[in-house]
């Protein structure tokens, strides 16, 4: 007998055991390495008396949990681990979410929506309210309401116009904005750039409290200490610069459009600096930071990156106060002298006159008519689409700013 057959007889019961069930895994055929087209062959040891577990690699016998797949491992996808129970109440569902409920955001969009329809409809409101009580009036004029001075609203025939009350209103409603702009915007400047800030702070609280202060008393002011204290400089003035019409003599200097412009200008100070100053702090530091880095100076800084960024929030708030100005009622009609009945018109800022809100406020006791009531509406009505169309274009200018 050769040695082949005496090491075949020889085999032990257990290497035998080891190759059947090998080959019952690999469904009939020989196993392959791993990454391999060469078959695992097992070869049984020489001495008999050698057990399984001391076999070398090409003779340790293969054992798996998992059937192996026929043919090379490569290219394949290697298995699956074998997943534990899944908890209970996630089955199939995953992670569960709690409801999130819509009803706070459907509230907030209802109320916040009304209320922008319910601020249109009281624009309107109050727009054809006026229309329709001014317009019996105006139908009877006997006057051009836009050109004529006059103004006659007793008795059956109406006699009344607008002309005056524009002009004066307009006059020291601009001369006002001449004054107070450059003044806040300066400000604001000042206490945003300059200052440090546990300085500006302080600065800024007393600015704003002049806006609490009441008309009233601005007004009284006006005309008992600021009046003779222009007084000078209105003479002067006048002297020199009388061959104007905006600047020629007036026997009132003291109650004169120039005395309510100058309180009307730091009546709208605050408005103005309050505005332009929250603009201004807000200009990113990356654009301060850049402009310095390159050299500019602190002026520099403020033309190059300050004030080109918050130009549309200074105009918006000049717009604004130009409104307040326009519509100051008690003040104006405490320091301005109304001119006399058929007087001449002058349009010297030295003299005295009316504004819409003054001549409305002065003549409410007077308002016993329909048609004379509808006299001072439709002067009224005027001062709205005043105020309305200042306001649109304050809005236009101020988008293209930011546009910019």
């Amino acid at each position: 007998m050769s040695a082949t057959e005496t090491g075949g007889a020889a085999r032990p019961a257990a290497a035998r055991a080891v190759e059947e069930r090998g080959g019952e895994e690999r469904g009939g055929e020989h196993g392959r390495r791993p990454g391999s087209d060469q078959p695992i062959e097992l070869r049984a040891p020489e001495d008999a008396s050698v057990s399984p577990a001391d076999l070398v690699p090409e003779q340790q016998p293969v054992t798996t949990t998992r059937p192996l797949t026929v043919g090379t491992t490569r290219g394949r996808r290697a298995p699956t681990p074998a997943r534990g129970p899944e908890p209970r109440g996630e089955r199939g569902t995953g992670v569960k979410l709690a409801d999130i409920s819509r009803t706070g955001d459907r509230v907030f969009s209802g109320l916040a929506g009304g209320t922008g329809v319910l601020i249109v409809l009281l624009v309107a409101f109050v727009g054809i309210f006026l229309l329709v009580l001014a317009l019996p009036a105006l139908l009877q004029d006997r006057d051009n309401f836009l050109t004529s001075r006059s103004w006659v609203v007793a008795g059956t025939e109406l006699r009344f116009g607008i002309a005056g009350l524009l002009w004066t209103t307009v006059l020291s409603s601009v001369l006002a904005m001449v004054m107070a702009v450059p003044v806040a915007i300066g400000v604001a400047l000042f206490l945003t750039q300059y200052l440090p800030p546990r300085l500006s702070g302080p600065l800024s609280f007393v600015v704003d409290l002049l806006a609490a202060v009441p008309s009233i008393i601005f007004g009284l002011w006006g005309l008992t200490v600021l009046g003779p204290f222009l007084n000078p400089a209105g003479l002067w003035i006048s002297d020199h610069l009388g061959f104007i019409p905006l600047f020629s003599a007036s026997t009132q200097p003291k109650n004169s459009v120039f005395v309510a412009s100058v309180v009307l200008a730091i009546m709208i100070l605050p408005i103005i600096t309050a505005i332009s100053r929250d603009v201004f702090a807000q200009t990113p530091r990356d654009h301060i930071e850049a402009a310095l880095a390159l050299g500019a100076t602190r002026w520099e800084v403020i033309r190059a990156a300050v004030l080109p960024y918050g130009r549309s929030g200074a105009i918006s708030a000049s717009m604004l106060g130009l409104g307040r100005a326009l519509g100051e009622t008690v003040a104006v009609l405490i320091i301005l002298s109304q001119a006399a009945p058929n007087s001449a018109f002058t349009p010297s800022i030295f003299a005295g006159g009316e504004t819409f809100a003054s001549k409305i406020a002065n003549n409410a006791s007077e308002f016993d008519t329909p048609s004379k009531t509808g006299a001072f509406i439709a002067a009224g009505l005027v001062l709205f689409l005043v105020t309305f169309v200042v306001n649109a274009l304050a809005r236009v200018v101020a988008e293209r700013g930011s546009a910019r």
